[in-house]
């Protein structure tokens, strides 16, 4: 079986840090998967940037990983682009046929989406596998009630459950014509 290629969208940014952490909980459960990190610059950067990127964003995973100790070795890549992020994310996850694109989310409200466009809704929009939107938890914690099992007393009914099937038999008779 062949491993599963992940995509990782990286800018640096907050939210891209959450999504980095999502995709290395993921392969450190997971290590039968590809990481495909790729960091996208504007058009106008040289080639030389693109290549200060790869080098310090390939540093900081490597630091990542050494940190997590992960059971097995992780296999990742990392690419950096030049051109419209969510082009270059979807071009990667076309070249590699990913299974997973995971990327973070900047949380504008519905004017700076407008206005400044949304990298994460044009991904979701356009990709062809899973696509996860890594936030960070955002609801308080709330502790549950421990549901435990108790034996069973004589004054009251034992709880059963029910279990339902089909009495109804879907059989063609044989001496239908067919048509």
């Amino acid at each position: 079986m062949s491993k599963s290629q992940v995509v990782v969208a990286y800018d640096f940014t907050k939210p891209a840090d959450v999504a980095l952490q999502r995709a290395i909980e993921v392969v450190t459960r997971d290590p039968e998967q590809v990481l495909h990190f790729i960091t996208v610059l504007s058009s106008d950067q040289s080639y030389l940037t693109a290549d200060k990127v790869r080098d310090d964003l390939l540093e900081r995973l490597r630091d990542l990983f050494r940190a997590r100790e992960p059971r097995t070795d992780v296999d990742f890549c990392v690419h950096v682009r030049l051109g419209k992020p969510a082009d270059e994310i979807l071009a990667l996850a076309e070249e590699i046929g990913a299974d997973l694109i995971i990327l973070g989310c900047h949380d504008r409200n519905a004017l700076g989406r407008i206005l400044l466009g949304s990298v994460s809704t044009a991904v979701l929009h356009g990709a062809r596998c899973p696509v996860t939107v890594a936030r960070l938890k955002g609801y308080p914690h709330v502790q549950l009630e421990r549901v435990i099992e108790v034996a069973h007393v004589a004054l009251r009914p034992k709880p059963h459950r029910y279990s339902y099937t089909s009495s109804v038999a879907q059989v063609r008779p044989t001496d239908w014509p067919i048509s």
